[in-house]
Order: structure tokens, then C-alpha cells, then sequence
């Protein structure tokens, strides 16, 4: 399906009722309503990020639910998209930490550079946060990123908000680094997240352990 290390990761997982009740729903409601992101771009996650390349999960929650926003990477919208106040702040603190100023809201170079870019529900109804959540996609996610944990060494796991935290009780690797911190949503990001440096951090990691630097 992926054609790349994913494939053997899920392939059991995607026969498993939890997950052809996940397909038959998602496909119902996209018959009916306005689904994010398109059934093309679902998994983009996982097309552009290969399983032996991770070097950096950053967990994001549900898809945007704006009109055009959400492209099956945490965090990304595509150009020419408005750009959604956490994304924003993102840029801010990748500024303040690395003095970097990005404008590219695709984030698809992160990910084919092995950020891999999950969120913890795949799809959402149009306007409505958190309308697919309970569905079943927790169930497929949870087991990506213990996949990730128990046969990867060496990950950065990015945990925003406390919905990404919540996971951190599947990260046991000892040699995974984690940052975490609060939510870059306007509501939040003054509690934690801005001056927090997870990109710095993350590089520092990625350098001291010969794992090569994200371009962020």
C-alpha cells in the first residue's frame, strides 16, 4: 500500500474488524459530508516518511477541520492555504529558537527528511473538531508509535498539548529522547510552549547520537 517500510509494519494491523469498521465509516461519511483531509493525502504521513527513517514524531491531535487545511500531516497546510494560529506559532518559536524564518506552511520536506508527522485521529468532519475521535483511529496510531518505540532506537517523540502527552506512557525505549511541553494553540502556547527550543533540542539529540540534522 505504501511501498515502503510501513507496509510490513501494518499490513496485519489494516485486516484487523477495528480498523475495516474505521474504512467503512470514514467512507460512509465521505458520501455524505465533508471529510479531511482527501482520501489521497490520508496517509501522507506514512508515504513520505519511511519506518527506518524516523528520526522525529511530532503528534499532533486531530486533522485542521478548515476548509483545504488538512493534508494528513500534523501541523501542515498546503501553500497558498491561510495559515492556522498554531502553525503560526510553530514558526514563531523555530524563529526565537533557531532563527529561522519559515514561510513554506508544507512541511512535506520535514517529513521526507524523517520528522514523521502523526496525528493521533487520521480524519475529521468539516468545522467540527474532534468528530471522528473514538472512532477507532487511537487504536491504529497507539499502535504506530509503539511499533515505532519498540523496533526503532535512537527518536525524538515532539509531544504538544496535553492529548500528545497522554502517549508518552507507550514510549519505554530508554533510548528515545522526549520533549514535551504545552499546546501551540493560541490558548495555550504562553504556558510552556513558546521558549521551550524542541528544535534546537532535537538537533542536539540527533547530532550527539550521529543521526544527522533536521533542515527545520
Amino acid at each position: 500500500m505504501f511501498h515502503n517500510g510501513w507496509d510490513e509494519v501494518l499490513q496485519e494491523e489494516m485486516k484487523k474488524d477495528y480498523f475495516k469498521y474505521i474504512r467503512e465509516f470514514v467512507t460512509e461519511e465521505r458520501n455524505n459530508k465533508t471529510i479531511y483531509p482527501p482520501a489521497e493525502d490520508l496517509f501522507n504521513a506514512f508515504k513520505l516518511t519511511d519506518f527506518k527513517d524516523i528520526k522525529v514524531v511530532i503528534l499532533g491531535q486531530d486533522p485542521y477541520h478548515g476548509e483545504k487545511e488538512a493534508m494528513g500531516l500534523s501541523f501542515s497546510v498546503r501553500k497558498g492555504v491561510r495559515t492556522p494560529p498554531s502553525l503560526r506559532n510553530i514558526f514563531k518559536e523555530l524563529k526565537d529558537d533557531l532563527g529561522i524564518e519559515r514561510t513554506d506552511t508544507d512541511l512535506s520536506d520535514w517529513a521526507k527528511q524523517g520528522v514523521f508527522l502523526l496525528n493521533t485521529v487520521l480524519t475529521v468532519e468539516k468545522d467540527k473538531a474532534n468528530s471522528h475521535k473514538d472512532i477507532g483511529w487511537e487504536i491504529f496510531t497507539d499502535y504506530v508509535i509503539k511499533q515505532i518505540n519498540d523496533k526503532l532506537n535512537n527518536v525524538v517523540f515532539i509531544l504538544w498539548g496535553r492529548q500528545a502527552r497522554d502517549k508518552k506512557r507507550l514510549i519505554t525505549n530508554k533510548s528515545h529522547y522526549i520533549i514535551e511541553s504545552a499546546h501551540p494553540s493560541p490558548l495555550s502556547a504562553y504556558n510552556g510552549f513558546f521558549g521551550s527550543k524542541p528544535f534546537s533540542k532535537t538537533n542536539d539529540y540527533l547530532k550527539k547520537n550521529n543521526r544527522g540534522e533536521i533542515n527545520f
